[in-house]
């Protein structure tokens, strides 16, 4: 029986309040917007609901405010199976909000509140611990406390648990405190913040790749959307190529990533095996609306891995040949 993976998430969890605009309005202008759509979100959210919809036992360690918001977040974790033990209600303080309104050419503009996410702290991890020490991987973003992520790294370290680091919202880090991370998984944007050299390109990629090894980081995997991802590891450099899709709204794909390919490790998969997996489960996002609404199930999932994958093709390739 395969082993069901342990997953828990240390992150934020915020409300999405999307406005959808013919323009913008003028400074004391009031305009009607077309459509308006509210729904749920934040990094740490978002990649708990990919890891869980994976097939992982998810647990959240969050905190949310005391306003309308906050029972609304922890019903969407509940409904979808994930512990929500340890996020906690923050009295007087607003839940994560992130106001966003889109213009009919696509350009946007997005407010970030971090209200009650900015209040979780080294405590709450150590408060958390029963639920931490048994997981197989620990997940961390940059949407609370920088000092809180640190101490979550140091606590995967101490107590043996394989971690993540997304460190995104993209910023310049101490890598020494980096370094304790397992695998540390930025997009092109993140990785050049992280390391302070441009990402443009899989070239890029490379060389930004050995720089932040050369600082010490243990593993990394750089996101690239439609090329793939990079794994730069001691043992060398391994490139694995994107699925081709016709995106929709690539909002959330970094996080889709990032939560199913937890699951897929703590699977016990090869760890080309479940990049790529985490590839196309990104891939799948994209093609629907919003964040995590748009992932997918780990049914839907297997169905497009046997059509898709690379073993699928070759298979399909080998049989064209015999016949």
């Amino acid at each position: 029986m395969k082993h069901q993976p342990r997953i828990a998430v240390i992150g934020s969890a915020n409300i999405d309040l999307v406005t959808y605009t013919d323009q913008f309005p003028r400074p004391g202008e009031t305009i009607f917007g077309r459509e308006f759509s509210l729904g749920f979100g934040g990094k740490g959210a978002n990649q708990a609901v990919a890891a869980r919809l994976c097939g992982a036992q998810v647990a959240m360690v969050a905190r949310v405010g005391d306003d309308l918001f906050g029972p609304a977040n922890i019903e969407n974790f509940a409904a979808r199976g994930i512990d929500t033990s340890r996020v906690l209600a923050t009295p007087g303080v607003s839940s994560g909000v992130a106001p966003i309104f889109v213009e009919s050419s696509g350009q946007n503009r997005i407010w970030v509140v971090k209200g009650a996410n900015d209040r979780l702290s080294p405590a709450d991890v150590d408060a958390a611990a029963p639920v931490l020490e048994g997981a197989d991987f620990l997940v961390m973003q940059l949407e609370v406390p920088i000092e809180t992520v640190y101490y979550a790294l140091r606590f995967a370290r101490e107590h043996g648990i394989r971690s993540i680091l997304n460190p995104a919202p993209g910023q310049a880090l101490d890598l020494a405190q980096v370094a304790h991370a397992d695998y540390v998984i930025p997009n092109e944007t993140e990785a050049e913040a992280l390391a302070g050299m441009p990402v443009h390109n899989l070239e890029d990629a490379r060389a930004c790749a050995q720089k932040l090894l050369d600082g010490g980081v243990r593993r990394v995997i750089v996101t690239l959307g439609a090329n793939g991802a990079l794994c730069a590891g001691p043992d060398g450099m391994t490139h694995v190529p994107a699925f081709a899709v016709q995106p929709v709204d690539t909002t959330g794909a970094g996080d889709a990533f990032i939560g199913s390919l937890a699951c897929f490790l703590a699977e016990g998969l090869a760890e080309m095996d479940a990049i790529a997996r985490a590839n196309l489960y990104a891939a799948l996002s994209t093609l629907g609306a919003g964040t995590q609404k748009s992932f997918v199930t780990r049914e839907r999932f297997d169905a497009e891995w046997a059509d898709r994958s690379p073993y699928a093709c070759n298979a399909r390739r080998s049989s064209s040949s015999i016949s």
